[in-house]
């Protein structure tokens, strides 16, 4: 056990130098969302001032910082390739470690850039005039953690399975795209034609905008006005959403470590 703990904290260490000495990425990792609060939010603010009561810079805001969160942590689960490639994995493998424990400290580094990322959306989130609270952002950073952590583990989960970087970002942008722009982040859940609506449900991310989603709205007074995810007549409690958002990282890390062992 203290072995597995000091390879978990020692990757996970590594993880954070690298991701606070590429300034560019922890730049660009924000550039695209402000592009999408301050821009398109403005934008469409203009031909819909609000979303069913909901100013919609404001209902935009939980799906903006969704999407920091997951190409935050997907660069964080590629740099799994780069190791291999470089013959730092090959390294760490030939340690009398447990192959578990690597991935873990893997996905506590992408969690805690992850949920740095959210928090620097928090701020920008206030400066676009999303009303916040003392109670909103400690919840809003506790579930990006959940978030963070399930997003990593399902980079690492394709990571293991790919051999070169070109073909790990190539998969990255058919993989992300399709999940984000399927899990409401940009528009209500509610009135969607059928086909598309089937496609949010077994969106895993659907589950990770809701509650940040329903916190955001709750803080600001709307709560009620929150767009919940709905199994035929059933109603999704917030609690639910986070269960199956942590089940699917146990999932990811389960499918990942039989082909990362085998790969190295």
């Amino acid at each position: 056990m203290t072995s597995d703990l000091r390879v978990i904290k020692v990757v996970w260490q590594r993880e954070l130098l690298r991701f606070w000495k590429d300034r560019p990425r922890l730049i660009a990792g924000l550039v695209q969302p402000v592009l999408y609060l301050f821009v398109m939010g403005t934008g469409i603010s203009a031909m819909v001032p609000v979303t069913s009561g909901v100013p919609f810079r404001t209902f935009l805001f939980p799906g903006v910082m969704c999407m920091t969160v997951l190409f935050t942590c997907f660069f964080s689960a590629g740099s799994l390739v780069w190791d291999r490639e470089l013959g730092f994995m090959r390294e760490m493998m030939v340690a009398p470690v447990r192959r578990g424990s690597i991935l873990i400290g893997k996905c506590l580094g992408g969690m805690t850039a992850g949920t740095f990322q959210a928090f620097m959306m928090l701020i920008i989130g206030a400066i676009a005039g999303v009303p916040m609270t003392p109670t909103l952002v400690v919840t809003l950073l506790l579930e990006s953690l959940l978030i963070s952590f399930a997003v990593t583990a399902f980079g690492v989960a394709l990571a293991s399975r790919i051999r070169s970087i070109q073909a790990f970002m190539a998969i990255m942008q058919v993989v992300l795209f399709p999940l984000f722009f399927a899990s409401g982040a940009l528009y209500p859940l509610r009135g969607l034609p059928t086909w598309l609506e089937v496609l949010t449900r077994f969106d895993p991310l659907t589950y990770a905008v809701t509650p940040l989603r329903v916190a955001v709205l709750e803080a600001s007074g709307q709560g009620a006005l929150a767009p919940m995810v709905t199994w035929g007549s059933f109603v999704v409690p917030v609690w639910l959403d986070l269960v199956i958002v942590g089940a699917s990282s146990v999932v990811a890390l389960c499918l990942a470590l039989p082909s990362f062992s085998r790969t190295e």
